[in-house]
């Protein structure tokens, strides 16, 4: 790890437990993104404002985030465009088939104590160590 950085680290974690701690407090949601995007599209229609309204955030907060420290981040230019693209397809899928993402099950799932959530995410974990794994080892991409 060559970039690391504790204090914008602590600054996000603190960032988004705030919001979910105040989204669940305010509206009496859970901040799942996955469902949250997702529900932009599936849900009554009086129901997608305050959810266009959290994704809207998500993008101008990472935007003001570039903006404030001039770093991006960027996929790498050697890692295949194809498998960007699978991976996030299979991300995709795995939200589904679960319930939930990381920041539902791993951030307010957890948080709640839920058994379901804690499965989840150390199915989560499991998963994202073997994928490093065998992209970085068997397949050579770095």
């Amino acid at each position: 790890m060559t970039h690391f950085t504790p204090w914008s680290a602590l600054a996000g974690g603190a960032l988004i437990g705030l919001a979910a701690v105040l989204l669940l407090w305010l509206d009496g949601r859970i901040a799942g993104v996955s469902g949250i995007a997702g529900g932009l599209w599936f849900s009554p229609r009086g129901d997608r404002v305050w959810r266009a309204m959290f994704v809207v955030g998500l993008i101008v907060g990472t935007g003001a985030w570039v903006a404030f420290s001039g770093r991006a981040s960027v996929p790498r230019p050697t890692f295949p465009a194809g498998l960007l693209v699978l991976a996030g397809l299979l991300v995709g899928y795995g939200t589904s088939l679960s319930g939930g993402c990381t920041s539902g099950h791993g951030v307010c799932g957890l948080a709640r104590l839920s058994p379901r959530s804690l499965v989840a995410t150390g199915v989560f974990l499991v998963v994202a160590i073997g994928t490093t794994f065998v992209v970085r080892h068997v397949f050579r991409i770095a």
